[in-house]
């Protein structure tokens, strides 16, 4: 799925050095890699009476001018920190400072080069611009059973009348309300094409995140999901709604998330789309995601085999072990058996890497998306079901997940399915090449038009 880390940084610093202050001065940037997708940083540096002042920009997900409180520049050593959040230190060496990024125990290298032209301007010509031909409306609504307020935006069309609407969901990752990724912004996208075309439009920031109130580290896909029905029992309070034709649309982890609430609340819900969502269970999609991503990325069969083996393992592990501190110790060795010098970052310890390792591995949300099984829940499900994929989506790969939906519902006895596979398109439903992640940011077009002219006639239908 798309879990990646959101990058929100920046920082005021305060640091006396050996060095030429002008050393550090100007504009340093590098790029992260996260599970195959490259997040780029830019840390900008002057210098004023006080020292240094320094904010960070994430140009791939829209993030710029984040204050960070805490800079060191000495003997070479670099340190940029916000305090129990993010930290970066590195050397500053031949123009470049090389080091080790660290956020939510993650522990990732990081380069960082002076930039000597300005910054490069990401073009999303599919990207809404106001005035909005359609009511939009920033709204919050309260989840009771998390006791925890959430915040979005609510998109109504400028006609008389009620309207059939939709929540969006979001998929892995915390994410805001246009689930932007890597520049793209495509829960603002539907939102502006289905409102334009009739139906109402909710899409909300993810717990703990931008406005929204709550613990995201601390969450699972069941915690999401009484986000989704708080949001749902938000829009049958608005007179402008018809309750009677409420629909969700998930987006790969959104997907697996929309048959939870319909399998809590079958009565609230009308319909439901899932884009690029998954059926099979959390540990077989992952094995699966690698090797396609790895193989796709021209990586040997000996690395695919000795990672598909590793993870085979660990996620035995996971399933099997329920006590947490047996788990621990075992998952540790396993990953330090796996570890040799050359997976260990300049700067890092090889303690220090089977821990970053193992802080992923044993997240709540991690445990949970490894033993769960989507099928569960898609069994419960009996509204009519939309699924689509594209078939060079090498994170939730179409022909398997497809046919694993169908089955599922087949089983619970539900025939209104409809599936649809598009050629060339990825796992954000952009026309592609290769379907690798590292793709995403680089492509233009945020949605494929008829991935959209598709679902919106779908959704019409089942609203008639």
């Amino acid at each position: 799925m798309n879990r990646i880390i959101v990058i929100l940084l920046a920082f005021i610093c305060n640091c006396i050095s050996s060095w030429s202050q002008s050393e550090l001065v100007g504009q340093w940037s590098g790029t992260l890699e996260v599970q195959g997708i490259q997040l780029r940083l830019v840390f900008n540096v002057s210098h004023t009476e006080k020292g240094y002042k320094t904010t960070l920009d994430s140009p791939d997900q829209g993030a710029k001018d984040i204050p960070i409180p805490n800079t060191v520049f000495e003997n070479s050593k670099v340190k940029f920190e916000i305090p129990q959040t993010i930290e970066f230190t590195g050397e500053l060496k031949d123009g470049k400072i090389v080091g080790t990024f660290k956020q939510a125990k993650l522990n990732l290298p990081l380069t960082l080069k002076k930039k000597t032209s300005g910054e490069e301007i990401i073009k999303r010509p599919q990207e809404p611009q106001e005035p909005f031909p359609y009511h939009s409306e920033d709204i919050t609504f309260k989840n009771e059973k998390a006791n925890i307020t959430l915040a979005g935006t609510l998109t109504l069309p400028n006609t008389s009348g009620k309207f059939p609407a939709v929540v969006l969901i979001s998929g892995s990752g915390p994410q805001d309300r246009n689930s932007e990724i890597l520049g793209h912004k495509p829960f603002l996208l539907w939102a502006d094409y289905l409102t334009r075309n009739g139906i109402a439009v909710l899409r909300f920031d993810d717990r703990g995140f931008a406005k929204s109130e709550g613990s995201f580290s601390t969450a699972t896909s069941y915690d999401f999901a009484t986000d989704v029905a708080s949001a749902v029992e938000y829009l049958k309070t608005r007179k402008e709604i018809n309750s009677k034709q409420i629909g969700l649309i998930g987006h790969s982890e959104g997907g697996v998330i929309a048959p939870l609430v319909v399998a809590s609340h079958p009565k609230d819900i009308d319909f439901i789309v899932l884009l690029a969502g998954s059926a099979i269970q959390g540990d077989q999609l992952l094995l699966l995601q690698q090797q396609l991503i790895a193989r796709q990325s021209g990586a040997s069969e000996e690395d695919i085999q000795q990672n598909f083996k590793k993870h085979t393992q660990i996620f035995e592990l996971m399933n099997v072990i329920q006590d947490e501190v047996q788990l621990k110790t075992e998952l540790s060795q396993i990953i330090s058996d796996y570890t040799s010098d050359d997976d260990i970052p300049q700067g890092m310890t090889k303690e220090e890497v089977v821990q970053g390792q193992l802080n992923i591995y044993i997240s709540p949300w991690m445990l949970n998306f490894v033993r769960y099984n989507p099928a569960s829940a898609l069994e419960k499900v009996k509204c009519p079901v939309l699924a689509i994929n594209g078939d060079k989506d090498l994170q939730v790969p179409s022909k398997e997940n497809l046919a694993a939906i169908e089955k599922a519902l087949k089983k619970g006895k539900n025939k209104n399915l409809t599936t649809i596979e598009y050629p060339n398109l990825n796992h954000l439903f952009q026309e592609c090449e290769t379907g690798l992640p590292t793709e995403y940011s680089t492509i233009e077009q945020t949605i494929f038009p008829k991935v959209l002219e598709d679902v919106t006639s779908w959704i019409k239908i089942q609203t008639q």
